[in-house]
């Protein structure tokens, strides 16, 4: 698990503060914070007492964790978080939301209860209903919050309500889990034996009729059947004895029922494998940290009187998130630079670190960011990098000076005692100063081959010695004018084939950093478009399962001969086909747009760039010439 802290125990993600409004708490949103990798979310609901935290401990692999209750008091209070490893999506988290019981007459505020469903289902990528006994009338009776949803979520910020808004919950909203505890019928309808899933789709069958009475009884069971797929159910028997139920953390699994036992190893299994991670509106898989921000964003719509909104979240989100991935990206950039640079480096050597650094960087942002359509945080890591990796480019310039000088230093020591000295000054001088120049030049350029202001420094300690050496020429007897003619064009010569070469090391560097900035370019291109498939094969899927869902629901529906239910669900199935197609056909111009907006951030790099380095040397060297 890609976080810093073992969690031994649940804690309290959200609950009422002292003055009874709903809240994130800080040590929950601390752990989700630290966690940088895909979450599967699974919360579970229910009527007070009814069990709901076993199977939560079940599923986090412990035999105690979330508190179990054997009084009629509820143990759970607000929603309750457990992140563990999951067991076998590697890379991803487990997050298990045990939520407080619902109908708990001690509370007295049933809009709490409804606030606390709205946020399971709004945070879940799994959404587990426990309950007792059967699956009848009075069962979904109780499930009434399903029915208040489209009351208390909203799909848009602006605009009327689509018909087969439907469409846009199920593709959000999470899987279902329907877990029937202490289930003691045998699964048979007529003489036919039928399966637990056929028990609850059987159970959501609609009536016939136009009366109030059969609009309240369909209600709950079409919310059912039109916001949640893919549906599920289990059932349970007792797990044991009603004096061994006062102690189940303690029973051992050879002190359960077998079939139970049986039964609840079947269930993990399922949502282990089945559970998707978690997403929000556009198909976009989220971190802990996303999910941390998330239920903020969320439980700040509800303080303020609000109404959730998935439009309005995925917007509030996108701002946290970018603003951060920005931050981290560059931190994850900074961090690798710092530690692979030892300066002064070589400007290929430099470069390459800067790339694997870049790289880094850039696939945090990638996965951390949210719906950055225009680029706008895009340009402005990219801005960033750019900044530091120059700042690093002038460091390294300001080291590789400093050491050459150094060097300089020590190497030419011995010339500048005897010119200090005035060896030089006598007849053969000229030649020995030259010659003992020539082969401290030959020993210092041995030494500072790899160095990037090798050629800059020398060029102008030779441009400093140009007056002395013809001072030394001047009063060397033994030359006569025609040679003291010709070694001062000599020294010309080299002192402009000097100039040429740190000219060219300049060149060279200004072409390293073109370079640079065109993989920076290609670098993002890359991230972005394998992001944008991703998203865009997860929103295909999505589309894909909820046709799947209504083709089955119209089929059902003509079926049990409720034609005008069929028809309604026909014109939903064509309205989605539409969607879908339109989304396809403007897959191309979503990537032209954002490959524009990248290739825009580019140019304010790219054209006319002279890098601050290579400045450093081209200044350098006008100042000496």
């Amino acid at each position: 698990m890609a976080f810093g802290r073992h969690m031994s125990a649940p804690v309290c993600l959200i609950e009422n503060d002292e003055f009874g409004k709903l809240c994130v708490k800080k040590e929950a949103k601390d752990i989700l914070d630290d966690i940088n990798e895909p979450v599967v979310v699974v919360s579970v609901v229910g009527l007070y007492r009814t069990g709901k935290s076993y199977l939560m401990n079940r599923l986090a692999g412990q035999q105690s964790g979330f508190a179990l209750g054997s009084t009629i008091e509820s143990k759970t209070k607000g929603i309750w978080m457990w992140c563990v490893p999951h067991p076998d999506k590697k890379g991803h988290t487990l997050v298990l939301l045990d939520t407080e019981g619902l109908g708990d007459v001690d509370k007295g505020d049933e809009k709490h209860d409804t606030w606390i469903f709205c946020l399971a289902v709004l945070l879940s990528s799994a959404l587990v209903y426990n309950s007792l006994g059967v699956i009848d009338n009075m069962a979904l009776e109780k499930l009434h919050y399903v029915t208040e949803l489209t009351e208390n979520i909203r799909v848009k910020a602006e605009g009327h309500q689509d018909e087969d808004e439907s469409a846009e919950f199920m593709r959000v909203f999470p899987s279902f889990v329907w877990a029937v505890r202490d289930f003691t019928l045998e699964l048979k309808m007529g003489d036919k034996l039928i399966t637990s899933d056929e028990y609850l789709e059987s159970a959501l069958k609609p009536k016939k009729g136009n009366s109030l009475q059969t609009a309240q009884y369909n209600l709950p069971r079409r919310c059912l059947r039109e916001f949640f797929a893919p549906r599920k159910c289990f059932v349970f028997p007792r797990p044991a004895s009603t004096q061994d139920m006062k102690r189940m953390e303690d029973l051992t699994e050879e002190e359960l029922d077998s079939e139970f036992l049986q039964q609840a190893n079947t269930f993990c299994s399922y949502i282990y494998n089945s559970t998707q991670p978690k997403t929000v509106k556009g198909g976009r898989t989220i971190t802990g940290t996303a999910l941390g921000n998330l239920a903020e964003v969320y439980v700040e719509a509800i303080r303020s009187g609000k109404v959730p909104c998935l439009e309005n979240a995925v917007v509030s989100l996108a701002k946290i998130q970018n603003v951060r991935a920005v931050e981290q990206a560059l931190q994850i950039y900074m961090t690798e630079m710092l530690s692979m640079a030892q300066l002064p480096l070589d400007p290929e050597e430099l470069s390459n670190i800067h790339t694997l650094a870049e790289k880094k960087a850039i696939e945090e942002f990638v996965n951390m960011s949210f719906n950055d359509n225009d680029q706008i945080y895009q340009q402005e890591l990219m801005g960033k990098i750019h900044n530091e990796y120059q700042d690093m480019c002038q460091q390294n310039h300001q080291a590789s000076l400093i050491q050459c000088q150094e060097v300089l230093e020590d190497v030419f020591d011995l010339l500048e005692m005897n010119i200090s000295n005035g060896s030089y000054l006598r007849p053969g001088g000229y030649r020995e100063y030259r010659a003992l120049l020539a082969e401290m030049t030959s020993a210092y350029r041995a030494r500072t081959e790899s160095q990037i202001m090798s050629e800059e420094v020398l060029c102008m300690f030779l441009k400093g010695k140009e007056d002395v050496g013809n001072m030394i020429l001047q009063a060397d007897e033994s030359l006569s004018a025609a040679e003291q003619e010709k070694e001062v064009q000599m020294l010309k010569n080299e002192i402009l084939q000097q100039r040429q070469r740190g000219l060219e090391e300049q060149n060279r560097l200004q072409e390293q950093a073109f370079k640079d900035m065109e993989r920076t370019h290609q670098e993002h291109v890359n991230q972005i478009v394998h992001q944008m498939e991703r998203e865009q094969d997860r929103i295909r899927r999505d589309n894909e399962r909820v046709l799947e869902a209504k083709l089955k629901e119209r089929e059902a529906l003509l079926k049990q001969g409720f034609e005008e239910e069929a028809s309604r669900m026909q014109r939903e199935i064509n309205s989605l086909k539409t969607d879908m197609n339109k989304q396809e056909e403007s897959q191309p111009s979503t990537m032209r747009k954002v490959l524009d907006g990248i290739g825009t951030a580019a140019t304010l790099f790219l054209p006319g760039f002279i890098p601050k380095a290579a400045g450093i040397g081209l200044s350098f060297l006008s100042r000496l010439f």
